[in-house]
């Protein structure tokens, strides 16, 4: 598990920490939520539906704060939410969620709390893991609906943003329940963890200030919520999306070196949000190295790159993709860490196979149609020159000791091996 080091915040109270660094964006009470993290080891709790099977890097920076929480003495609850996956959170979607059957759920689940033990101390009681289906599925409905739904205003409902952004191309009744479901929940760790505050990304606000109100209603007590930015862009887009999909924590879905490599191709006006949110490194050096311009900023990106990987796949990994890399850029070293495909030779038998259907194949673009521009843009290199031909028949004769590298821009590798 990894260790924060004493010398990442001259900060005392973490609230402060987490200002400085970027992360708040709203809290119900602010100055009275620095006044509690400031006083007292708080229980609070971050919710994480399993709607896949690992979690991706827009959860990383949500542990990334249970970490610092922990850090400085406070106590996590990771909520699991494999009842609320059932239902599926309308919040920033244009359309329902794909509808999952519980055993999926459930599997989804185990793959969730083992990837929190890599990151969260469980340890002595120190953090808690929960899962909601322990209460959701065990409601009847009507009683739900008689002591939790009279506290809920469908009129102030539907002003709330995760809502209103539905309407015109609907919203069913069955995610319009959600947010009674999450509210409920707070109640629930509230009872039976004395649980006090709630956080979650940006988009969760609206569920958060409910989920207050619903404890001041039903047990004449103050909690608090807080919201955290959205790892976005400068230009607004959502990090972590890559032409493969989501970028994963788990390195059967995204490799430790597409990992190290995404971050190590970010764009210069996204160093220092990245330092700052995804890394523990001291403010005094993320400034340092986020001021860096031109090609002295691929330093900066570097270590961005080996540190977001360290936290999430180790040292030793972190270390054998960065050498992978300088060894594209740079000649030599060990590439045995970069992206493959093994392909059997009779694929490339005879005529061979077009080289926009074997980029397609590999995943280097995201269809044909884009390979197809790749090339007449010039930006596919095979054995050192770039491909001119988009109808070019790869043939065995073109790989050498059963391999071919092929390079798609300046950054994006992927070697491909005849078996």
């Amino acid at each position: 598990m990894f260790e924060i080091s004493d010398n990442v915040s001259k900060h005392t109270n973490v609230f402060d920490v987490l200002k400085e660094r970027g992360f708040i964006q709203q809290t119900t009470h602010e100055d009275e939520i620095r006044e509690l993290l400031g006083k007292e080891k708080v229980t609070f709790y971050i919710g994480f539906d399993p709607t896949a099977d690992s979690l991706h890097v827009g959860h990383f920076m949500q542990i990334i704060i249970m970490m610092y929480m922990q850090k400085y003495g406070h106590k996590p609850i990771v909520l699991v939410g494999a009842g609320t996956a059932m239902v599926g959170d309308p919040s920033g979607r244009s359309d329902m969620r794909m509808m999952m059957t519980e055993e999926t759920i459930a599997d989804y689940s185990r793959k969730f709390e083992d990837l929190f033990h890599n990151f969260i101390d469980f340890g002595d009681g120190r953090a808690i893991i929960d899962n909601n289906a322990n209460w959701l599925l065990k409601l009847n409905y009507v009683d739900f609906i008689r002591d939790i739904g009279k506290h809920f205003s469908v009129n102030r409902m539907l002003t709330a943003e995760c809502f209103k952004q539905r309407l015109e191309t609907g919203l069913s009744f069955l995610e319009f329940n959600y947010m009674l479901m999450q509210s409920y929940d707070f109640l629930v760790l509230y009872r039976k963890y004395g649980c006090k505050m709630q956080f979650g990304g940006d988009d969760q606000w609206s569920n958060i200030i409910q989920g207050v109100d619903l404890v001041r209603r039903e047990e004449q007590a103050q909690v608090f919520g807080m919201t955290f930015t959205l790892l976005t862009t400068s230009e607004g887009k959502k990090m972590g999306k890559t032409q493969k999909g989501a970028l994963w924590l788990d390195a059967k879905k995204t490799s430790p070196y597409e990992f190290y490599q995404y971050w190590r191709n970010v764009e210069d006006a996204d160093v220092r949000t990245c330092l700052s949110m995804l890394t523990f490194l001291p403010m005094e050096e993320v400034e340092a190295l986020s001021s860096l311009k031109d090609q002295e900023i691929n330093r900066a990106k570097e270590i961005l790159a080996f540190e977001v990987t360290r936290l999430v796949h180790g040292e030793e990994e972190a270390q054998k993709a960065q050498e992978a890399a300088r060894a594209l850029f740079a000649g030599g070293g060990n590439m045995d860490d970069v992206p493959k495909t093994v392909i059997p030779a009779s694929e490339f038998a005879g005529e061979g196979m077009g080289i926009v259907s074997l980029l397609a194949l590999v995943k280097l673009v995201p269809s044909k149609g884009e390979g197809f521009r790749t090339i007449e843009q010039g930006g596919l290199t095979i054995k050192g020159e770039k491909v001119t031909d988009a109808k070019l028949m790869v043939t065995t004769d073109l790989f050498e000791d059963g391999k071919l590298l092929l390079k798609k821009g300046k950054k994006t590798f992927h070697m491909i091996e005849l078996s």
